[in-house]
């Protein structure tokens, strides 16, 4: 009886090599598959809790004889920024308590993440009231009405 005895040399350095590689190929297999399996999607879950329909809304606010826009952008559940758009200079210098007014209320508004609870200074109601107004326009175009509505309109941003 004959036998045949084989040696395998490792070199450590292959070893090495050989584990690592494994490890990268086992990892980017289970990213792929996380992503790339069905499960539960993102949507259904911002669509059962959605307060607004995301996009950026405008409400037009009457400064003197023009006309300024107010921009409020919005995800599903949260209001990211407000902004008023295409402010003339002529409106800054006439109504210069716009500006500052609009940043302290968007602080306020972007904290609470609510229009019901804003505070302002007395100093500044009516430039408040006057943007609370244009604010509270544009959040209502926003606002979901119900679920079939909320999963209708997901559907058509998606597309």
């Amino acid at each position: 009886m004959s036998s045949n005895t084989k040696i395998v040399v490792l070199r450590s350095k292959e070893l090495i090599y050989t584990v690592v590689l494994l490890v990268v190929v086992i990892l980017a297999v289970v990213i792929l598959l996380s992503i790339f399996l069905p499960g539960k999607s993102n949507n259904t879950t911002q669509t059962s809790k959605a307060e607004y329909i995301p996009g950026i809304y405008s409400s037009t606010i009457q400064l003197g004889n023009t006309n300024a826009e107010l921009h409020v952008a919005l995800d599903y559940d949260h209001i990211n920024s407000i902004s008023l758009v295409n402010l003339d200079e002529t409106v800054e210098t006439m109504y210069p308590l716009v500006g500052p007014t609009l940043n302290t209320l968007t602080e306020n508004i972007l904290q609470t993440q609510s229009l019901d609870s804003v505070s302002y200074d007395a100093d500044n109601r009516y430039t408040s009231l006057l943007l609370l107004n244009g604010i509270s326009a544009a959040v209502d175009k926003a606002k979901v009405v119900d679920e079939t509505s909320a999963a209708r309109s997901t559907t058509q941003i998606s597309e």
